[in-house]
């Protein structure tokens, strides 16, 4: 007999990385009733999923009205964040899930087909009768989620790369660069964590990719030491640029908005923070004692704009750009401003 608190799915049972997995068809009219994504509002870091992007999910819906007859859709990933049991009939691997009704859902991949779905149902009632497949996971926990909203979208059409690198709890310099992130304030109070370009009003002055490639790139001379002394170098690092960084600090403190900074400096932007890792990498080789009382020189550097310095290198058609050329640009101004040496290749560049 069925218990009225549990949830049924007749359903295949499977093993992937030694894990079981289950296979149900549902029907679509309860797929907006039992699978939820996460609320927006939410903070990034404990999500298992990007932002819904609800300009899509009409053009899903569409296509689903527009393609009664031809429509076709993978199935969506699940996990489940309860104690489930799992019964067999006739053969080991088929029989029924039982889940309990408390248990919440988290859509690892088919959160848009889900909205897609419930806004086409809402015009044709008669699509409920229709089902999709859907494959269950026993949540381990968020991180657990998180992972697997990375490896899904590994190979698929990529999320944001901050965003990846915040749910990736598998990859060293994605751990790292969280880790480093937490440590310094300046960076902790003011970076996007799901965006790696930042529209114009938003209150962040740095993205969580940016932090990541300067990050990697500070301690490119430190790859084989272990990961709380790298984090530790890091953080002191970038903590010493943020102190004689006066404009992110009037930032921070509300004196100056993030978007006019932005918008009038280029000291913020992706590209700076390479050149800092890259000027930093060098410093710290050259002075490994004493590295920190030698950047005082970044107070002088005129980071508008205007200034002619960037403009062919850094600035090209009014936008800062982020490519090798302006990045190798910009570790060779910064070298040379702190008073350290200049391969062949850099003093071309200057």
């Amino acid at each position: 007999m069925v218990l009225p608190f549990e949830y049924v799915f007749p359903a295949i049972r499977g093993i992937q990385a030694g894990r079981e997995y289950y296979v149900s068809m549902c029907p679509i009219r309860l797929i907006p009733k039992l699978f939820s994504f996460d609320d927006e509002e939410i903070p990034a870091e404990l999500r298992a999923q990007r932002i819904l992007n609800k300009v899509r999910v009409p053009e899903i819906a569409q296509y689903i009205l527009d393609n009664t007859k031809s429509y076709v859709f993978s199935a969506i990933t699940v996990s489940i964040n309860a104690r489930i049991s799992f019964e067999p009939f006739g053969s080991e691997d088929i029989g029924v899930l039982k889940v309990p009704m408390d248990a919440r859902f988290i859509i690892n991949d088919g959160q848009h087909r889900r909205a897609a779905f419930e806004m086409a149902l809402k015009e044709n009632p008669e699509l409920g009768d229709e089902t999709i497949a859907v494959v269950f996971f026993l949540d381990i926990g968020l991180k657990r989620s998180q992972q697997m909203f990375t490896d899904l979208n590994r190979y698929a059409a990529r999320p944001d790369p901050s965003l990846n690198i915040l749910y990736d709890h598998r990859d060293r310099k994605a751990i790292l660069s969280k880790a480093v992130m937490k440590s310094v304030k300046i960076f902790e109070k003011l970076t996007d964590t799901e965006r790696s370009s930042l529209p114009p009003r938003s209150s962040k002055l740095f993205t969580l990719s940016g932090i990541y490639t300067a990050t990697n790139m500070l301690l490119s001379n430190h790859k084989d030491v272990d990961l709380d002394i790298q984090t530790s170098l890091a953080s002191q690092y970038w903590n010493a640029v943020s102190s004689e960084m006066l404009d992110w600090q009037n930032v921070l403190e509300k004196k100056v908005a993030a978007g006019e900074l932005r918008r009038d400096y280029v000291h913020s932007h992706a590209v700076t923070l390479v050149g800092l890792g890259g000027a930093g990498a060098a410093l710290i080789s050259a002075y490994p004692d004493d590295w920190s009382d030698r950047l005082q020189p970044l107070r002088r550097i005129n980071w508008e704009r205007s200034n002619p310095v960037w403009q062919g290198f850094v600035i090209s058609g009014g936008s800062v750009h982020n490519n090798r050329t302006s990045r190798s640009f910009m570790t060779a101004y910064l070298k040379n401003a702190l008073g350290l040496s200049l391969t062949p290749d850099e003093k071309n560049l200057l």
